[in-house]
C-alpha cells in the first residue's frame, strides 16, 4: 500500500522539496481513478504511480517544473493516440510543490524585529526571531507561532549555524549594534538565500559596502543586499516600519517584486 501521508511526513522532516500529484477527475477510460496519487522528487524519483505510461512520464516533467517554480500546477489530459493509448479517456489533476516554505530568520528582537514577527503570523513565512542579549525575550510579546533563539556573541559561529541555509531562506539583519550587523552582513553573503536585507539608510549602505570590499575583501560588496528595507510606504513608528519590511517580504515570496 501506498503511504503517502508517511512519505510526504519524511521529506517534510529533511525538508526536501517534493510535489504531489492528485487525480482530480476522470472521464471514460483511463487508467487511474480520483483519488489516486504520486510523490515526485527533484530527481525525478518516484512514489506511487497515477497509472504509468506516456501519461506519467508527461506528469513527472510537469511535478519538476512545479517544484522549480513552487507553484501549483493543474492540468487536464486527453488519453488518444498521443499518449499512446486508445481508451479515449480524460484526467484532471493538480501538482502541489511541497516543503518550500520561506522561512525568515531575523536577527534583533527589537521593537520593529517584534512587530514583523507578529505581522508575518498566519502567512506562509516561518519566522525566527534571533538576538544575542541576555534574557532579551523574556518580557517580549511574541505570538506563539515565533520561534526564538538565543544566540552567544562570544561565540560568533552561533549566528551562522541558527540559520538554514536554502533557496527559501530570508535573512533580515536588525540588531542593536552595527558591528554585530557587519559581521552578519558579510557571514550572509556569500550563503544560499532567497533574500538578504538590512535596516539602514543609503549613507549605512555605502559605509558597509566601503568595509565588506576594502577591508574585508569581499567582491561583492552590497550588491545583492536590500538596503534600506520595505516598500516606503510612509510612516516612522516601529508597526509601521514593520508593515513596510513585510510587504516587501510579501511581495517577493509571491513573485510580485519588479523593482530590486
Amino acid at each position: 500500500m501506498f503511504h503517502w501521508i508517511e512519505i510526504l511526513n519524511r521529506f517534510q522532516q529533511e525538508k526536501k522539496p517534493v510535489a504531489l500529484v492528485t487525480i482530480t477527475k476522470c472521464l471514460g477510460s483511463a487508467p487511474c481513478k480520483v483519488g489516486s496519487r504520486m510523490i515526485v522528487d527533484k530527481t525525478k524519483v518516484v512514489y506511487g504511480t497515477i497509472g504509468g505510461g506516456k501519461l506519467e512520464f508527461e506528469v513527472i516533467d510537469k511535478a519538476i517544473n512545479a517544484i522549480k517554480e513552487n507553484k501549483i500546477i493543474e492540468a487536464s489530459f486527453t488519453l488518444g493516440p498521443e499518449f499512446e493509448q486508445c481508451c479515449g479517456g480524460k484526467v484532471e489533476l493538480i501538482i502541489e510543490p511541497m516543503n518550500q516554505s520561506p522561512e525568515l530568520f531575523l536577527f534583533g528582537a527589537g521593537h520593529i524585529g517584534v512587530e514583523i514577527s507578529n505581522l508575518l503570523v498566519d502567512t506562509p513565512f516561518k519566522t525566527y526571531l534571533i538576538d544575542s542579549r541576555t534574557d532579551w525575550f523574556e518580557n517580549l510579546k511574541l505570538h506563539e507561532s515565533v520561534k526564538t533563539c538565543k544566540v552567544s556573541e562570544n561565540d560568533f559561529k552561533t549566528f551562522k549555524d541558527v540559520v538554514t541555509w536554502g533557496k527559501n531562506t530570508y535573512v533580515l539583519v536588525m540588531t542593536h549594534d552595527h558591528g554585530i550587523d557587519l559581521d552578519i552582513i558579510a557571514m550572509a553573503i556569500p550563503e544560499e538565500k532567497k533574500y538578504l536585507g538590512l535596516i539602514g539608510s543609503k549613507t549605512k549602505y555605502v559605509r558597509f559596502n566601503n568595509i565588506l570590499k576594502k577591508e574585508l575583501q569581499i567582491e561583492e560588496g552590497m550588491e545583492n543586499v536590500t538596503c534600506p528595507i520595505g516598500l516606503n510606504l510612509g510612516g516612522s513608528t516601529p508597526k509601521e516600519i514593520a508593515i513596510d519590511c513585510v510587504a516587501q517580504l510579501l511581495q517577493i515570496h509571491y513573485n510580485q517584486n519588479n523593482n530590486k
